[in-house]
């Protein structure tokens, strides 16, 4: 027998992701299903998938899956999209709050503008002059030169295939200084195992390795998919108050038979 889902498709900064209302809790969340949603040549495509639940302590629940179908950790360019998605649905009118794999966020919309407060991060490692830190899903943080040119497949699959991250995974972000207060990102993200044109964690991660000495409260990040500003608090060696902003959109609509 034949199933028909109904979908949404959002986009933010070129990160692109399924969205399903599934406050009737009515989607099976299979990884084979999931994954085939997620293709791009025989579903609807996506860097991953994502439900919209109902949570009793906040206004909605995210759940988000990688487009090789697993459950993983926050997303924070999927986080905004779906803010963007529940806008869409009547959910809220300018300001809301909802849960994640991470805990409570909360978050504003303003004109398809779409800012996300994101968790606070204790601390920032060291590794040999590379770095890294949790802003709701694991990043490991390389500055390099000539970052248009660089080869981010390549290096980004060999360090999260690596001895010390090859179990768990981690994302791989280089980054380059455009700017007193500007740094261009590129991402290899892990579940997707591959460039993305962005990522909303990463893009977190990397302004806030750029920010850990300098006196400025806000980064801008350009991404391979337009531009991303993340403003935060030094307290010390950690971030508080951390957001991050940008554009979300809706691309298209259907349904999908599986």
């Amino acid at each position: 027998m034949q199933n028909t889902l109904r979908f949404y498709k959002y986009q933010g900064t070129g990160n692109d992701f399924v969205m399903i209302d599934n406050r009737d809790l009515q989607f099976p969340k299979e990884q084979e299903i999931i994954e085939k949603l997620c293709d791009r040549r025989f579903g609807i495509g996506g860097d991953g998938l994502i439900l919209l639940e109902n949570d009793p302590a906040a206004d909605f629940k995210m759940v988000y899956y990688n487009s090789d179908g697993n459950e993983s950790t926050m997303c924070g360019n999927g986080g905004r999209c779906l803010v963007a998605f529940a806008h869409f649905l009547d959910i809220f009118e300018d300001q809301t709050t909802f849960t994640a794999i991470d805990g409570l966020h909360e978050a504003e919309i303003n004109n398809g503008i779409i800012k996300l407060k994101m968790i606070d991060v204790p601390f920032i490692k060291n590794i040999g002059g590379n770095f890294e830190l949790n802003t709701g899903s694991p990043h490991y943080v390389s500055f390099v030169e000539k970052l248009k040119d660089y080869k981010v497949f390549d290096h980004g699959n060999k360090i999260r295939n690596s001895a010390s991250y090859c179990e768990e995974g981690i994302n791989v972000n280089f980054i380059e200084e455009i700017a007193e207060d500007e740094i261009f990102l590129r991402t290899y993200e892990r579940g997707v195992e591959d460039e993305t044109f962005s990522c909303g964690t990463g893009a977190t991660a990397a302004a806030l390795v750029f920010l850990k000495d300098k006196k400025i409260s806000c980064v801008k990040v350009k991404v391979l998919g337009g531009n991303l500003k993340v403003y935060a608090e030094q307290d010390g060696k950690s971030f508080k108050n951390i957001w991050l902003e940008g554009p979300a959109k809706q691309v298209f609509k259907g349904k999908f038979n599986f």
